[in-house]
């Protein structure tokens, strides 16, 4: 049951990023972002990832891993957002 619950939290907490990410590819809009916010964020995502990796915990390491793969694409947008403009 521990474990469903994992998965279940990973995949909803991930997937909640999703509609950002697509709205920032969609539209390459990301001026009411916070560039701060999604560093920090990032930056949290990563050193959970490892914390995954070394606890051996695939729900963590997978939500992780697509997580911070979400956030980079958001950042890359915000922080090229000058070049674009």
């Amino acid at each position: 049951m521990e474990v469903l619950i994992g998965y279940l939290a990973a995949f909803l907490t991930t997937v909640s990023f999703l509609p950002q990410v697509l709205r920032v590819v969609l539209t390459k809009q990301t001026r009411d972002i916070s560039r701060n916010m999604y560093l920090l964020f990032a930056l949290g995502v990563f050193f959970w990832l490892i914390y995954g990796i070394l606890k051996g915990d695939l729900p963590m390491i997978l939500a992780n891993s697509v997580t911070i793969f979400f956030v980079l694409i958001v950042l890359y947008y915000k922080l090229t957002e000058g070049n674009r403009e």
